[in-house]
């Protein structure tokens, strides 16, 4: 293959060649690629291990979390980021990250999607070259390109009617740092085909998590500008907790920049909450409303157990849209776009347990890539919201998708045919016992019984699990050697107290740590000493072993109790993969 060139659409226009470096199988950049090394670091991906800095990467999509946006800005402004990106479809979560950059640090690297055929046809390619729409593979390395001129960034649109406010913002009127946001709000529009702008009741912030100097570099530009929000706003966790970080023992080189970026969000407006789960606050919005969020669990719940609407927004573009009240009016903010286009039929299974729905939705996460599915078979089972909450959480990691429905359970999904909106699925697919089982033994990466931490509250631990976890650990003391921490809001605690749950989760000896999340910690919140882990969270059992280099243990809130006692994990399956396991061993004899 020499020359071989296709036609595509320029996302973010530039020239750039390199190796190339082709995966099947989209990619979250935040827990998946490591923003100073620019290694691919997710433990379950094909690319685990290689090197982005400077090659041409073609994913079909990001997936998982929105924070990619942010990594992608860290790489491209400290020399690690990847010479060009090509998808197979339109990426809204790392195109941000790039427009960012390209915006208000004059930094850039080109970006296009090929579409299906295209992007399928290069597999086989060994370098790339990428000019605007057009990209070229090579069998070998091709010559040099000509030396590029500065580029200015690209201009806003004229495709979006603009209302007399959004002009206003977009001619200064509102200052500087309104007139940046609505140009960046106007360039993500365009490329998600949207032909308006809509009026949003709130935002929830996730560009306060610190991912490097480039994050604090850009929050404290806007307040330099003068940045006030427009919209009542909630903060994401961060990656400290902003009261306690050096009680903690964290290093000052996180704990002091983490801590300061919350502080530049605080500064534009936005409220005291540091929640992963915004969902469990007062202010939690209703059916129907239009909002901004961003946190892949968060939106997942928001569009799907609540039936709010809301985009997977990504990192900056969020604050944007808080800072004028805007946002594109495409997605899952439109009845017809929030429809499932695939359905799942999942096996009736009995004696489940709370590892079940995280399970679940991994292993949905997976099958359905960006489409919105309606899953079939939970009808009679009655999930909780707890349940639903680690579902999404779960499904929000493996899958691009803003949102699923599930027939008789979400608000939205009734009945199938109407979270179908009438029409045949385009692909029904089957889940069997036996996928479940192979999901299962991904997330449990450990490979010795010891149990050293029991990691929960990813996401953010609720009231009702605060709950659950005391009933379980009454009268109980845990093991000496293993440390076991709950990550939560300062809502949740609070209310825990006065229930009198954190007086018997202490005693047990459990340790709470507020303001940030599990994505977040490290040592030493994470003993220095500990080599394996156990959680409840699917999210984290995917994470981990990328994040912090450790090994997890999956299981139920009940088992992670009993390995904080034991400090070993007992290895059983749960009771609804043992008909799954008893067929594999026939199968085997």
């Amino acid at each position: 293959m020499s020359e071989v060139s296709l036609n595509g659409r320029c996302l973010v226009a530039g020239a750039a060649q390199g190796e190339l470096l082709y995966a099947d199988v989209g990619l979250s950049f935040w827990g998946g690629v490591e923003p100073f090394t620019g290694e691919v670091i997710d433990r379950h991906h094909p690319l685990s291990g290689q090197i982005i800095t400077g090659r041409v990467l073609a994913i079909p999509s990001g997936r998982g979390s929105c924070t990619g946006s942010s990594v992608l800005l860290e790489l491209i402004l400290n020399g690690h980021a990847p010479a060009a990106l090509v998808f197979e479809r339109v990426e809204d979560i790392l195109t941000l990250g790039v427009l960012v950059a390209e915006q208000l640090f004059g930094h850039s690297i080109p970006v296009i999607s090929l579409g299906e055929a295209g992007f399928a046809a290069l597999r086989p390619v060994k370098f790339l070259r990428v000019d605007g729409a057009r990209v070229t593979a090579f069998d070998s390395a091709p010559p040099a390109l000509p030396a590029q001129s500065p580029r200015q960034a690209s201009r806003v649109s004229q495709t979006i009617n603009l209302s007399e406010m959004d002009q206003s913002f977009l001619d200064g009127t509102y200052g500087k740092a309104a007139q940046v946001a609505m140009g960046i709000i106007l360039r993500m529009a365009e490329l998600q085909g949207a032909t308006e702008l809509l009026d949003i009741t709130q935002a929830h912030i996730d560009g306060c998590i610190y991912t490097g100097p480039a994050s604090l570099r850009f929050a404290r530009q806007l307040v330099e500008w003068g940045a006030k929000v427009r919209v009542p706003t909630t903060l994401n966790s961060i990656s400290v907790d902003k009261r306690r970080w050096r009680e903690l023992g964290v290093d000052p080189a996180l704990g002091e920049p983490a801590s300061q970026l919350g502080d530049a969000y605080l500064d534009m407006g936005a409220r005291v909450s540091f929640t992963c789960a915004p969902y469990l606050l007062d202010s939690a919005p209703e059916l129907g409303d239009q909002i901004v969020w961003a946190e892949s669990n968060a939106v997942v719940y928001a569009n799907s157990v609540i039936g709010a609407r809301t985009l997977k927004y990504p990192d900056y573009l969020d604050i944007c849209i808080a800072l004028t009240g805007r946002a594109p009016n495409i997605g899952c903010h439109l009845t017809q776009q929030r429809l499932a286009a695939l359905r799942i039929d999942i096996p009736a299974l009995d004696r489940l347990d709370d590892s079940f729905y995280p399970l679940l939705g991994y292993h949905i996460g997976l099958l359905c890539g960006a489409e919105i599915p309606v899953v079939c078979g939970l009808e009679h089972k009655g999930p909780t919201l707890d349940d639903l909450k680690a579902f999404g959480a779960a499904f929000a990691t493996t899958s691009a998708a803003p949102m699923f429905h599930i027939a008789a359970v979400t608000p939205e999904a009734t009945t199938v045919e109407l979270a179908l909106g009438g029409h045949p699925p385009a692909r029904t697919l089957s889940v069997s016992e036996t996928d479940l089982l192979h999901s299962w033994r991904e997330l449990n990466s450990a490979q010795s019984p010891e149990v050293d931490a029991v990691t929960l509250g990813n996401p953010h631990f609720s009231l009702s699990e605060c709950a659950s976890l005391a009933e379980l650990c009454q009268g109980k003391r845990k093991h000496e050697r293993v440390a076991i921490v709950i990550t939560c809001g300062r809502a949740t605690l609070e209310r825990a107290q006065q229930a009198g749950y954190v007086a018997t989760l202490e005693d047990f000896g459990v340790q709470f740590v507020t303001d940030t999340c599990w994505c977040m910690l490290a040592e030493p919140v994470i003993p220095p000493t500990a080599r394996t882990l156990m959680t409840n969270s699917g999210k984290y059992a995917h994470y981990a072993p990328g994040l912090v280099g450790r090994r997890v243990h999956f299981a139920s809130l009940a088992e992670c109790v009993e390995s904080a006692c034991t400090g070993v994990a007992s290895g059983l399956l749960p009771a609804w993969l043992h008909a799954a396991a008893r067929a594999e061993a026939a199968a085997n004899v």
